[in-house]
């Protein structure tokens, strides 16, 4: 049944068929049509924008609509039907999860926590937790926090945190953090989320970590829409990172203030 969701729109006087948003979609929803890339169907699309950013002319946005479901399902029949994996790695199911109100789960009550020992050099092993505060899901922050005044936020992709060897170390020293799922959670939850954030003001930067997978580019497509919804004016860098735990690179966003 159609539902408003956002879903992939071309522009096809913009698209020159380079045909890059084809490689960068993992559901196989694109297809190149007498030299203009088109959706295969919108049940094949999940509306993260994984293909935005590979394309060099701006031809592909995410709008808004009435639109057919995302269904998973379909999508791996689809690949299957190409003989292309759905997943590039096995991926563990999931089982849902009774969501709380924010006052239902003292888990989720917002505080400020102190390193547990001085930063450890390169040769000391295990690096002593860095974590500054608490909650550290998205959804659970809350505009009011403490740590957020003044704060280096770093938007943390879930997986970029189990891949990353030396994330306390490097990426939490004296950082706020906010870990979120482009791929499983609800993208336009964190949207509104975030926007609220940033609405709050007193931020100082904004680093997106996220995976070298397509789909977990669908960060940067949150942050950048949470920004234009919240007429917030901070620096926004993104770093990306292998599935071994490296750093394939970083970067200044072109649409952030420190482009």
């Amino acid at each position: 049944m159609p539902r408003m969701r956002g879903i992939i729109h071309i522009d096809e006087e913009l698209c020159n068929g380079c045909g890059q948003c084809i490689l960068d979609c993992t559901e196989g929803a694109l297809q190149l049509v007498d030299g203009k890339a088109r959706l295969v169907g919108e049940i094949y699309c999940d509306g993260l924008g994984a293909c935005l950013s590979g394309c060099p002319t701006g031809a592909l946005t995410i709008e808004k609509r009435e639109a057919e479901a995302f269904d998973e399902e379909a999508v791996e029949e689809l690949l299957a039907s190409q003989d292309q994996p759905a997943h590039p790695e096995p991926v563990a199911p999931t089982v849902a999860q009774p969501i709380m109100g924010g006052g239902g789960c003292q888990g989720h009550a917002a505080m400020s926590l102190e390193p547990t020992a001085p930063v450890a050099s390169d040769d000391d092993w295990p690096t002593p937790s860095q974590l500054g505060h608490w909650p550290i899901k998205l959804q659970l922050l809350s505009p009011q926090a403490p740590f957020l005044k003044g704060a280096d936020l770093i938007l943390l992709a879930d997986c970029a945190a189990a891949a990353l060897p030396d994330l306390h170390r490097r990426f939490l020293l004296g950082r706020a953090v906010a870990l979120a799922c482009p791929k499983l959670d609800d993208a336009q939850a964190h949207v509104d989320k975030l926007a609220e954030l940033l609405a709050g003001g007193g931020m100082r930067s904004l680093t997106i970590v996220h995976m070298e997978v397509p789909c977990c580019s669908g960060l940067n497509w949150i942050v950048e829409q949470a920004m234009q919804r919240a007429g917030a004016k901070l620096p926004v860098g993104e770093m990306v990172i292998s599935r071994n735990g490296t750093v394939l690179g970083q970067r200044n966003l072109p649409w952030s203030l420190a482009a």
